[in-house]
This record gives C-alpha cells, sequence and structure tokens, in this order.
C-alpha cells in the first residue's frame, strides 16, 4: 500500500503547482529544495496517488461573455434515488452550472451558474424548473467576487 502521508517537500510542491501549475520541474525544484529528477518524481508519484487530480486553465468569464454568476439553491419536491439522480445528471449536462453541491439546511443543493446576461439565465432557469423533481428555486446574483478559485490550504492535511 502506498504511503499516503505528505511531508513538508510534497505540501510546498502541491502549494507551488495550486497557484501556478505551468511551473517546469525545474522552477519547481528550485522551490522546494530538490534537483529536478527527483522533484519529476514526487509530482509523479503525487498524480498516481491522487492528491494532484488534474491541470487546467483558468479562463476570464467577462471576456468570455458570461458576465453575470449566480448562486441557485435548489429544493427537490421528493428525495427518492431515482429522482436524485435523474436531477444530478440533468444539472452534469447543463454547461451554464459551474458548480453543484449537495448542502444541509432548507434547500438540497446549492448551483453555481455562469451565464451571458439576464435573458439567458432566465432561459437556463426555466428549463430547470421544467425538471419534474424541482420544487424550489432561489436565486442571489454575485455583485463582485471577492475572492475566486482560492488556493486550499495545506495546514494541518494528513
Amino acid at each position: 500500500m502506498p504511503d499516503t502521508r505528505l511531508d513538508r517537500i510534497d505540501r510546498r510542491l502541491l502549494d507551488a503547482l495550486q497557484r501556478d501549475a505551468r511551473l517546469t520541474t525545474a522552477q519547481l525544484a528550485e522551490r522546494v529544495g530538490l534537483s529536478p529528477s527527483p522533484c519529476a518524481r514526487r509530482i509523479r508519484r503525487l498524480e498516481q496517488e491522487g492528491w494532484i487530480t488534474g491541470y487546467r486553465a483558468r479562463l476570464d468569464r467577462q471576456r468570455l461573455g458570461l458576465g453575470i454568476t449566480i448562486f441557485v439553491q435548489v429544493r427537490l419536491s421528493q428525495h427518492q434515488d431515482t429522482l436524485v439522480e435523474e436531477f444530478e445528471a440533468a444539472v452534469r449536462e447543463m454547461p451554464e452550472v459551474i458548480n453543484c453541491h449537495t448542502v444541509s439546511g432548507g434547500f438540497d443543493y446549492l448551483l453555481q451558474v455562469a451565464a451571458q446576461n439576464l435573458p439567458a439565465y432566465e432561459g437556463w432557469v426555466r428549463r430547470l424548473q421544467k425538471l419534474p423533481m424541482v420544487n424550489t428555486v432561489d436565486s442571489s446574483f454575485a455583485i463582485r467576487a471577492v475572492k475566486e478559485d482560492g488556493p486550499l490550504s495545506l495546514v494541518g492535511t494528513a
């Protein structure tokens, strides 16, 4: 069974990569005090063990014409397994939904939606409301992002 603990160097590598995944192995090695070969082996191990689940570019929503962000709370009418699975499958297929979480409290789900404008959002929310298991939809429009896509805190992990 592989060792699943993170040491100080692993944490520093993960921190550097989540802040800038385009760093070269040589740049990462310099930041964590290793030579490039052991650094590359550590990164490969962190990927293989599932600590690193992927790499992706962050895109500018405004420049892409996705000018509004909406947080949408959804309550289902029933919680039968098949209805929950159908709802979640439908949400996964909606490109406007960029995050979806099951939550505690008065609602069942919290969705983050990116839309071009109010008419585009209205069209999307009408599609959502047509899902037979959806009971209540409550929307909050983001005025301004204070912090987005922040790095995960690696203090006290594993």
